[in-house]
């Protein structure tokens, strides 16, 4: 497992399910804020892979359709026949790189519902944090960290979210994320073959 220390937070771990003389509302703090940097870094990557993937189908698609215009310009009835299948072949790879493009903004939009779930998680917590009666309560913080589970609609997002609860480093956490993040996302496009749904 790669162990490259990005982050300092340390010693976050959540003990609220059980807790013993240890436990500590500054440590379930300092957790949810781990776990908080967790989730924006894996947006912040995927985000990166998808202007990625945007970036170079915007560019595929207007080197194509400058060979389209030039292989048009040279058309002529007679010679028709010999530019109809490099035309062809051209639309087609245009084709895909539209359906690549489309796939990435679909992307994009999951990576701002995410963005926003962390937002409302942090607010939670400041709202918990704001509360004595619920600063010094367990059963707060396992509350705040059960509905922050039951936002997530990705197995990847809720498996990153146990590693960091067992107290994990980011990293690894991360680690783990991308591992079951890409292994969802090879079963969805298995499953869903080349239909793509238009917003």
């Amino acid at each position: 497992m790669n162990t490259d220390k990005r982050y300092s937070i340390g010693e976050h771990g959540s003990s609220s399910q059980n807790p013993d003389l240890d436990w500590s509302q500054i440590r379930e703090t300092i957790t949810m804020l781990a776990l908080a940097v967790a989730q924006v870094e894996s947006s912040m990557k995927d985000g990166e892979q998808s202007v990625g993937t945007l970036s170079a189908s915007f560019t595929d698609m207007a080197d194509y359709l400058s060979q389209i215009r030039n292989l048009t310009a040279k058309v002529s009835p007679e010679s028709l026949e010999r530019y109809k299948s490099v035309i062809d072949e051209t639309t087609s790879n245009l084709e895909k790189n539209v359906h690549n493009a489309v796939v990435a903004f679909q992307f994009y939009d999951r990576i701002s519902q995410r963005l926003d779930h962390v937002c409302q998680s942090l607010d939670k917590l400041g709202t918990l944090i704001g509360n004595k009666a619920s600063l010094y309560n367990p059963e707060s913080w396992e509350g705040l960290q059960n509905q922050i589970k039951s936002s997530y609609t990705m197995d990847a997002e809720r498996i990153m979210f146990e590693h960091i609860l067992r107290g994990h480093s980011i990293e690894e956490a991360l680690e783990i994320y991308r591992h079951h993040f890409d292994k969802e996302d090879n079963i969805k496009d298995d499953q869903s073959g080349d239909e793509i749904e238009l917003f």
